[in-house]
């Protein structure tokens, strides 16, 4: 049995299945894990929804910022973006069925030592306190005050953590942390405007795997979001959106053995700015 990890998907179906052929994937015996951001902008969203459905048994996807973005346009809460390419889900006859899905998603996964995630964790954060805070977040999401933190998600304060926030200051909080986060600053505090890559971040900025004292190093994390800094391959961290809808790669890390298998993907944006 192999453990496949495939960074962000966005709905690239074509590239998505000539990967699992690469791999020689066999739903039989290997296993496919997601980095989330399986929906927007890509040729066939619902079609990538659909089979991870079929294969649910097969899958583990984390939510991504995308993800949580077609939940609340579904639920009316927001408007669809100018470059969105959720039309297809939204008209589908099995719309329910797919968004409900989607919302019993998981926000982190851990497992064997390895810990997945969309965009990143909070340097402060053990690896045992994200997956409790990760837990509360899935148990809003999926249940009935699910669309209440939906309406009320975006956002980019609070900035710096406390363990005495609460409602939708918390909430919002950890689904920042988990499916945008990019940089900290000096003071520990999230920083959402900066997407490049960390060769071009101002000083003050610090990737938030590369902060000092990070408490979360005694599990290699595992996430995607940032297309800019692209492939990273390293004891601690393992980054996989190589920014296949920009016309970069696809690409999928083999946790048994490290190995990683990639390919080309068609630009479906131009230019390549941060997914």
């Amino acid at each position: 049995m192999s453990t496949y990890v495939i960074g962000d998907v966005q709905g690239c179906m074509g590239a998505f299945l000539e990967l699992l052929g690469a791999v020689a994937f066999d739903p039989r015996r290997d296993r496919l894990w997601i980095t989330g951001d399986l929906v927007n902008r890509g040729e066939d969203s619902i079609g990538l929804l659909r089979w991870c459905m079929a294969h649910d048994a097969q899958v583990t996807a984390v939510l991504g910022n995308h993800d949580l973005h077609l939940l609340a346009v579904a639920g009316g809460h927001v408007p669809p973006h100018r470059k969105d390419t959720l039309g297809e889900i939204l008209e589908a006859p099995d719309r329910a069925e797919v968004l409900d899905w989607l919302r019993r998603r998981p926000m982190l996964h851990r497992q064997d030592g390895w810990l997945m995630v969309h965009a990143g964790l909070l340097p402060a954060w053990t690896a045992e306190v994200a997956e409790a805070l990760a837990r509360e977040l899935e148990s809003v999401l999926r249940g009935p005050d699910g669309d209440a933190f939906l309406a009320d998600m975006y956002g980019n304060e609070p900035r710096k953590w406390k363990a005495k926030h609460a409602g939708q200051d918390r909430l919002r909080f950890i689904a920042n942390v988990m499916t945008r986060l990019r940089y900290v600053q000096d003071d520990g505090g999230l920083e959402f405007q900066n997407k490049g890559a960390p060769t071009d971040a101002p000083g003050d900025l610090t990737p938030w795997f590369d902060a000092p004292k990070r408490k979360n190093r005694d599990v290699r994390i595992l996430f995607g979001h940032w297309s800019t800094l692209g492939l990273l391959l390293r004891d601690d961290v393992v980054s996989l959106d190589t920014g296949c809808l920009w016309g970069g790669q696809l690409s999928a890390f083999r946790l048994e053995d490290g190995r990683l298998f990639q390919v080309q993907c068609q630009a479906r944006r131009q230019p390549r700015p941060p997914a």
